[in-house]
């Protein structure tokens, strides 16, 4: 594995549009998993890579791909799969903002999220699709998606895939991408049916580990405490004044206990949200972004959050409901103490959960202390009520600091006035100082066409596309703020 500490992402063979897009996101030195996988994938080599959750992954997969793509060609190149909804369209926008300035085009296909418009997109040019492997294969049974054109293909948490049950899906889209095809498989532990899958489709592939447990040591302060299920409430709450985070996510065991905690907090004036697998998938993915924004400071989440949902810095994890597995403990405190941050790690301990804390010190290696619980006094209470108070600083979007120099326009008129991406080409270049390196992503839908122009010239291009024809028609042109 290659030493982080003497490598920058300009080391690496890498466009000027992606290293950009780099800078601008804020990635400066590449994390452990990326050095060892970014230059191997340069390369196009297969790669089986186990790596703990907040390791970097997803841009140790994405920059490469990013590079690889080639803007011209219409036909999908890549594609992720991805276990979940959410970590489907979390990686789907941190593919689309590392490749924002090489004006690459990334779709997300997954289930709860209506068909037809899934269809559309994919009538467009898509340069990778990131999917779930039901909906995937749902669209490679209609003929929706056609796979002839992919040169990379990730299969990401590809564990959480085998528990779900996907990994028959995973195993039909290996056999249907072409011979050639570029496979990368991402796992926190490799279990014998992922080892089988490798031998298989990815024989010679280049084998990276990188392990958790020196970094969980260092990076993040594990506290236990002992409780009854009588007053494990108030402990809670007088664990939570005591340390008084700034973020921090609350684990339950189930749905039911969520909605209870959370009810039980809104009633005390705590600011919260939750997440659970039975909320609408437009809910879910609200209250993610609204809790990576900061716009409340505690997220109640069954599991369904701890695996992959990335989020910029957590301060603590909270374990209500003491994980009922020895990896889901590990997946869970892992959103704290990511990327070289340090966090804390505190779980409420009953005694018919003694079995698996033990199972769980032996899983990691280490002795876990159990503290005497902390006792809130007015003070701390004081300070907890006055940071609830506090109007919350609200966190710009990632993509914002990539966008400053583009604008987005909703055109009147699509594909049932025979409007084709290269109308809009041709009108948008016919303007004085435009060409086409200032247009962007175009995506044409039946009845309007969103654009993007880009190098700051949006407001030109605006202002002359209200008396200019597009099909032999002026055109209701205005600004939108959408993600194309």
């Amino acid at each position: 594995m290659e030493n982080k500490e003497t490598k920058t992402f300009g080391s690496y063979d890498l466009s000027k549009d992606i290293l950009h897009a780099l800078e601008l996101l804020g990635y400066q030195t590449p994390t452990n998993i990326q050095c060892a996988v970014i230059p191997p994938a340069l390369e196009g080599k297969h790669i089986v890579a186990k790596a703990p959750t907040g390791s970097g992954k997803t841009a140790a997969f994405a920059i490469p791909i990013c590079e690889k793509v080639i803007w011209e060609e219409k036909a999908p190149q890549a594609l992720i799969l991805e276990p979940a909804r959410e970590l489907a369209v979390q990686v789907k926008d941190e593919v689309f903002r590392i490749g924002r300035k090489k004006r690459l085009k990334v779709a997300a296909l997954f289930g709860g999220f209506p068909i037809d418009k899934q269809i559309q997109t994919l009538r467009q040019k898509n340069h990778v699709i990131v999917g779930t492997p039901g909906r995937v294969m749902d669209h490679l049974r209609r003929g929706t998606l056609n796979l002839n054109g992919i040169s990379h293909l990730v299969i990401d948490e590809a564990d959480l895939m085998l528990d779900m049950g996907f990994i028959e899906e995973v195993k039909e889209i290996l056999n249907m991408v072409p011979k050639g095809c570029v496979v990368s498989l991402f796992s926190a532990t490799l279990k014998p049916e992922i080892q089988k899958i490798v031998q298989e489709y990815m024989n010679d592939a280049e084998v990276v580990i990188q392990d958790r447990d020196k970094e969980l040591t260092s990076s993040i302060i594990q506290k236990i405490y002992q409780t009854d299920l009588e007053c494990k409430f108030d402990t809670f709450i007088d664990v939570l004044v005591d340390e008084n985070p700034n973020t921090c996510i609350i684990f339950c065991g189930t749905r039911e206990m969520v909605h209870t905690l959370f009810q039980k907090l809104r009633r005390k004036g705590i600011f919260c949200g939750m997440l659970h697998g039975e909320m609408e998938q437009k809910e879910r993915l609200k209250t993610v972004d609204d809790f990576r924004r900061g716009y409340f400071p505690f997220l109640i989440a069954t599991d369904v959050a701890a695996r992959g949902i990335d989020f910029d810095y957590m301060s603590h994890v909270i374990n209500y409901d003491f994980p009922t597995g020895r990896e889901t403990y590990v997946h869970r405190i892992g959103r704290t103490g990511r990327n070289g941050k340090s966090g804390t790690a505190i779980s409420l301990l009953c005694e018919e959960e003694f079995k698996m804390f033990h199972m769980v010190e032996e899983y990691m290696g280490q002795s876990i202390p159990i503290k005497e619980c902390p006792k809130s006094n007015r003070e701390k209470e004081r300070l907890f009520l006055q940071n609830q108070k506090k109007k919350p600083i609200v966190r710009p979007r990632k993509e914002e600091r990539l966008t400053k120099d583009i604008l987005a326009f909703h055109i009147g008129g699509g594909r049932k006035s025979k409007i084709r991406a290269g109308d809009i080409v041709g009108t948008i270049c016919s303007i004085e100082g435009v060409t086409v390196d200032d247009i962007g992503i175009i995506d044409i839908r039946d009845s309007f066409s969103y654009v993007e122009v880009i190098n700051g010239k949006g407001k030109q291009v605006l202002e002359a596309l209200q008396t200019k024809t597009l099909k032999g028609k002026v055109r209701k042109v205005r600004v939108t703020k959408k993600n194309i």
